[in-house]
């Protein structure tokens, strides 16, 4: 675990207290840690976990795909890293 520091502007310091007393948290890095968890694992609409066999189905198509010149391997690195 690790431990940081967070400066607030005093306008959301006050705004994240209210937001504590009125939620039951039993303070503000708690709700900060929620708030990421929040953000960070429950929102993501896409699951980026993938099967074995899945990545080797995307690598063949990757490797196909530059063999016969369908797209450059820089376009496709381009793609990818959008």
């Amino acid at each position: 675990m690790r431990q940081i520091n967070l400066k607030l502007p005093d306008v959301l310091f006050e705004a994240a207290q209210n937001h504590v007393e009125q939620y039951g948290f039993r303070n503000i890095q708690e709700l900060a840690a929620e708030s990421l968890r929040e953000k960070i694992f429950e929102r993501n609409e896409y699951d980026e976990t993938f099967s074995k066999e899945e990545i080797e189905m995307i690598d063949k198509v990757i490797s196909e795909s530059i063999k016969k010149k369908l797209v450059s391997e820089e376009e496709l690195k381009k793609t990818l890293l959008e």
